[in-house]
């Protein structure tokens, strides 16, 4: 008769905490550029702010994120760049979990330009050095207006002083201050949505022309449904907390989920 030894049940447990550790050694060893694994943001009163989101993001790709106002949009962006603080196993960049990376290291791989632009005193050329000089690095002039071109702005505004520049001329010059950190993802948080529609194509022309020439990875949370057709390869749906769907743009007229219907015909009636 086959005796069953003591410590099964260890033994038991053993052999359920390899399968998880295989598991996750396999979302480590991912491809994709960002990894998001059953990602999770509660605050008091257990209120969920995020629940169970996963995505894939391939390097290269111009990914979309949309829904209603208060869905969690910024907050699953800001937790890709650790402006808040994921739990562990949750997100990874190049396979690597981001909270165990050092986070200045993090946010310069991982760039972000918000809704408004936030520039130091000084000149646009003391903006776009600012991230270079914190690594000790001194960018030349050559180099700084490589960044500007990047960004759609002229030469002649290194020397200019960020006081008197337009909303749409500042937002330019936090791009060009971000590249200038050579992320390789960039998240984009709304940054079009104070412009007006020619400082808007100025943005949106910049980035896809840095993703084609660069293969930058871009994140963006949008409001304008018709900019993410324009835009993304991908496009998620969250709402309240949930992505409820992941499509192509062409796509989002098939959308199955009743909670992603209703808000794209809203969106579509604005």
């Amino acid at each position: 008769m086959l005796k069953i030894p003591d410590d099964f049940d260890g033994l038991q447990n053993n052999s359920n905490s390899n399968i998880m550790q295989q598991q996750k050694l396999q979302k480590r060893s991912s491809s994709a550029k960002i990894s998001i694994q059953s990602l999770e943001r509660v605050v008091e009163l257990d209120n969920h702010i995020l629940t169970g989101i996963s995505v894939d993001i391939q390097a290269g790709q111009v990914v979309g994120i949309i829904g209603p106002s208060g869905s969690g949009k910024s907050t699953l962006l800001r937790a890709i760049n650790r402006l808040w603080e994921p739990p562990r196993d949750s997100i990874f960049l190049d396979g690597e979990d981001i909270t165990k990376l050092n986070v200045l290291t993090v946010r310069r791989r991982i760039g972000m330009l918000f809704q408004t632009p936030l520039l130091f005193d000084g000149t646009v050329a003391d903006n776009v050095a600012y991230g270079p000089r914190l690594q000790g690095k001194r960018l030349t002039d050559a180099e700084i207006e490589g960044y500007l071109r990047q960004a759609d702005l002229d030469v002649s505004f290194a020397k200019k002083s960020i006081i008197g520049l337009s909303v749409g001329q500042a937002q330019r010059v936090a791009l060009a201050r971000t590249l200038a950190n050579q992320p390789e993802v960039l998240l984009l948080d709304e940054p079009t949505s104070a412009l007006d529609p020619v400082s808007t194509r100025h943005i949106e022309e910049s980035v896809m022309h840095l993703c084609r020439s660069t293969g930058l990875t871009v994140i963006m949370v949008s409001h304008s449904i018709e900019q993410v057709k324009r835009m993304a390869d991908l496009v998620c749906l969250v709402v309240a907390g949930e992505l409820i769907e992941v499509l192509k743009p062409t796509e989002l007229v098939c959308a199955r989920n009743p909670r992603a219907q209703e808000y794209l015909r809203a969106a579509q009636q604005q």
